[in-house]
């Protein structure tokens, strides 16, 4: 049930969890970039006009790869099968990669491929690169070769003399090779990267061009992707660079001056869309003046469309499912005086019905995630901030987040927009209420929700009972309410969201600890500069007790890590005593052995004095560590 504006004693709110920050978020009504038209290999990779593999050859590669894995005792002797299998593979290259166990194998195969057999196949794949790049199963083939790039390049292997038959003349080199495939796919650009699998070719190509690889893409070697991979966000992935030639760059440029031949094209269709958005995410690592560039084309091209009725063009695109996506992409990499620019004539006045919209929220996230000025921050706070309550009522938090995001790295706003939050949880009057603020925040729910009340409408709000808020379980912990913690707790003042963690029972601040999400809040307990020594004693002392229950949990046993490592000799002493209470219980679970090891614990039930001297010893250069740090 939508709530209207500013209505903060409406009772009964339950803030919808389900639009999370990120594209493929559950619940988020998007999918993850690229999990759409995802290829998926058919029964078997025939086709009448192409080589079919034999039951007998694909017998023979499926024996020959489960060989290889047993690692013969010499390296001569893996070199030489290593050699033989891809003489082999050479000569049905086109067959085994648009066979669905085949293609799978290939994959496999070419990891362990040295250099010269591993270009002679790929030069076998090239001799039909339209139909393996557009087919299901053949695209994931040269996707993982692209893919071995890094280990190739990394790693040039002598010049050894080949036979020569006479016949094809000199092998290319695999820098020529990539260059050649390159040149294949800007010859024809558009039907490529409009083609439902060649576009994931394309968008390894621009990876490799520029000498980064997303882990987003990286997920997406094999035919089929986990769906842990497809609910990472695009801006969540880490890149992994590695060095590429000059020539490669260059390319990069030319491949990526093709989006500006057919921009409406990139912009409007939903396939062709994912390669801009890859290209966009690389060029702003490696050539970002060309970046700019590109971005500038796209806002441009949106600009003098059709007139929306109530504003800017712009705004009609920001509500269109594959724009959207778009915009979010050149949202994240615009610099900020173009930002500012972009917010002034095309976003302004217009901020809360975007919040308010199922898809144009989402770009409106990514421009809060954008944004580094006060100078932009503050008119957009202005807009925004009347209006957090219904926000969240919409069901669209993520917004409200990353407008604390904001003003946690801005460093403006701060106090502003906790006192807002406390009002839209229903929290703020009367004061004894603000204590209850953690759990709120956590789970998305305003306060009568929480604990159950049964408030009515303009009656004057009870009190805060400690007794009963001692006595609730703590509610589940969101993920979006586990990253506004972390936000808050990162302001420059987190007393009160830290008065807040301090009010938790020991189990409650267990059962914080053990969620997947909530542990995270742990960590921003742990690394927050804003987090003094003592203010973080005086909340983990609540775990006091709770010491066991941690080490034999998955996320419990990490936070207990992470407790250990930061801890003085002291603390660490009342840990491992409360441990080695339950030694046996520890050491039989699957992740209290790994704490117990950690902690050194049978030395210290047995060999004490040795103990001290050894945590005494790691205290020491913990302290040096962190003087040259802090110096």
């Amino acid at each position: 049930m939508g709530l209207g504006l500013r209505s903060p004693r409406r009772v009964g709110c339950r803030f919808p969890a389900g639009c999370k920050q990120g594209r493929g978020a559950k619940g988020s009504r998007r999918p993850s970039p690229g999990s759409e038209r995802q290829p998926r290999p058919p029964p078997d990779g025939r086709s009448d006009s192409h080589p079919h593999l034999s039951p007998e050859a694909l017998g023979y590669f499926r024996r020959a790869l489960s060989a290889l894995k047993e690692s013969p005792k010499t390296q001569e002797e893996r070199e030489l099968m290593v050699h033989n299998i891809l003489k082999e593979v050479e000569a049905q290259a086109l067959a085994l990669s648009t066979n669905r166990t085949g293609s799978e194998m290939l994959q496999e195969l070419l990891g362990f491929s040295p250099l010269k057999p591993f270009c002679r196949v790929w030069a076998a794949l090239r001799s039909d690169l339209r139909f393996v790049a557009c087919h299901r199963c053949g695209v994931h083939v040269l996707q993982s070769a692209l893919l071995q790039l890094p280990r190739l390049l990394g790693n040039p292997e002598k010049e050894e003399e080949e036979e020569e038959d006479g016949k094809d003349g000199p092998m290319e080199t695999l820098e020529e090779l990539v260059l050649g495939l390159a040149a294949e796919v800007c010859e024809d650009f558009l039907f490529y990267c409009g083609d439902t699998h060649g576009s994931f070719m394309v968008r390894t190509l621009l990876q490799v061009l520029g000498g980064t690889i997303l882990e987003s893409e990286r997920a997406r070697t094999r035919g089929s992707q986990s769906p842990e991979a497809q609910k990472v966000p695009a801006r969540e992935c880490k890149p992994t660079d590695f060095e590429v030639p000059e020539t490669f760059v260059n390319c990069l440029q030319d491949l990526s001056s093709c989006f500006l031949k057919d921009i409406a094209v990139f912009i409007t269709d939903k396939i062709s869309s994912f390669c801009l958005q890859v290209a966009l995410q690389i060029l702003y690592r490696k050539q970002p003046q060309f970046c700019a560039h590109l971005c500038n084309a796209v806002i441009n091209y949106l600009s003098t469309r059709n007139s929306s009725a109530d504003g800017s063009p712009l705004l009609l695109f920001l509500r269109d499912q594959t724009s959207s996506r778009l915009l979010e992409q050149v949202l994240l990499v615009l610099e900020p005086s173009r930002l500012q620019s972009l917010f002034e004539n095309h976003f302004q006045g217009q901020l809360q019905t975007l919040a308010a919209h199922p898809i144009a929220n989402f770009p409106l996230q990514r421009l809060l995630d954008a944004i580094t000025t006060p100078e932009l921050l503050s008119p957009v706070f202005e807009e925004l901030s009347p209006a957090l309550e219904a926000i969240l009522a919409q069901g669209h938090p993520g917004v409200v987040v990353a407008l604390v995001g904001a003003c946690c790295r801005v460093g403006a706003h701060q106090a502003q927009v906790l006192r807002l939050l406390l009002e839209a949880f229903h929290c703020a009057e009367p004061s004894s209420r603000q204590v209850a603020c953690v759990p709120l925040f956590a789970s998305l729910m305003t306060y009568e929700v929480y604990y159950g009340l049964m408030e009515e409408e303009g009656t004057v709000p009870v009190e805060h009972q400690v007794e009963m808020a001692a006595a609730r379980a703590l509610g589940e912990v969101t993920v979006l309410g586990s990253v506004l913690l972390q936000h808050l707790l990162h302001f420059s003042t987190p007393g009160l969201i830290l008065q807040s963690l301090g009010a938790l029972k020991g189990p409650q601040l267990l059962a914080l600890a053990q969620s997947p999400t909530g542990s995270h809040v742990l960590d921003a307990i742990l690394t927050s500069p804003s987090v003094t020594r003592k203010q973080r004693r005086r909340v983990l002392q609540t775990l006091k007790g709770q010491y066991v229950a941690l080490a034999c949990s998955r996320h419990g046993s990490r936070v207990l890590d992470a407790i250990w490592n930061g801890a003085a000799l002291g603390a660490r002493k009342e840990i491992a005593t409360e441990l080695g209470k339950q030694n046996q219980e520890l050491i039989r679970d699957p992740f209290g052995h790994h704490v117990a090891r950690n902690v050194a614990l049978t030395t210290f039930l047995k060999r004490r004095e040795a103990w001290e001297q050894q945590q005494g010893a790691v205290a020491k250069r913990r302290r040096a560590l962190n003087s040259i740090l802090e110096g």
